[in-house]
């Protein structure tokens, strides 16, 4: 009789692990998806004569809803607009200028989030979403220089920008590239920046002082990408308590020779 009531309890624990796995699978699914809400970042790329719109972070490529990018503009070595089409495909966004562009902008909104009361991240404002808690709205920008000696456009399309204070494709790798950050137009301070998102996406490089002014080292004869992220409280919004902000600056390095 002993050896039976000893086995029934052994299988009610076995139960009883069972039935807690899939919610600590989802507690761990919440953690993740909350990584994946605040942490990834945006940044173009050339591939294969394409200008791609890469959500990611670090050396990760994500696939994500094109209809997210919320607009793209291009400019010529003047700073006079081009016309530029967002491409949705299947699992990114692809940018087609009319000609090719001297310089590049784009946005993505990726929507209001809201933490539920199993912790899990709802595509929601905090309004629709009972008993919620943490609530955001994140947004993200790029800019990409392609040609020297362009004239820079003032960006008020983005509410976070990177904006290289000389030519960065004159600069090298290895030497200091100056920058000055503005959020919502202005200059932002304490803004600590990535020098190097692709290969050290979590390693900061520089800090902004009050002018929104840092110096970064350019890392890479080939394609830098100089990135920054910002959460910032927001008041009286009943769907929102905080705007989650991310932004990246890409350029060459060292321009290439056949």
């Amino acid at each position: 009789m002993t050896t039976r009531i000893n086995t029934l309890r052994s299988q009610q624990q076995g139960r009883i692990m069972l039935s807690s796995k899939p919610f600590l699978a989802l507690g761990l699914l919440g953690a993740l998806f909350a990584s994946h809400v605040n942490a990834h970042g945006l940044w173009t790329e050339q591939r294969r004569g394409n200008i791609e719109v890469v959500y990611g972070h670090g050396a990760e490529d994500n696939a994500f809803k094109a209809q997210k990018v919320s607009g793209a503009w291009a400019y010529d070595l003047q700073g006079k607009m081009i016309p530029v089409t967002v491409q949705r495909l299947e699992d990114h966004a692809r940018l087609v200028p009319l000609k090719p562009p001297a310089v590049m902008s784009v946005a993505l909104d990726n929507g209001m989030w809201t933490r539920n009361a199993e912790k899990q991240w709802i595509n929601e404002g905090r309004s629709k979403v009972p008993n919620g808690t943490d609530s955001i709205h994140t947004f993200k920008y790029s800019v990409a220089i392609y040609a020297e000696g362009a004239h820079l456009p003032t960006f008020n399309k983005l509410n976070f920008v990177i904006v290289p204070q000389t030519d960065p494709l004159k600069v090298g790798a290895g030497k200091p590239l100056p920058v000055r950050v503005l959020i919502d137009g202005k200059p932002a301070a304490g803004i600590k920046l990535i020098g190097d998102y692709r290969s050290a996406p979590d390693v900061v490089s520089a800090e902004t002082d009050a002018q929104g002014l840092a110096s970064v080292i350019v890392r890479n004869e080939g394609l830098n990408i100089i990135a920054a992220e910002v959460t910032l409280p927001v008041k009286d919004n009943a769907d929102i308590a905080e705007r989650g902000l991310f932004t990246s600056l890409t350029f060459v390095g060292e321009a290439h020779h056949e």
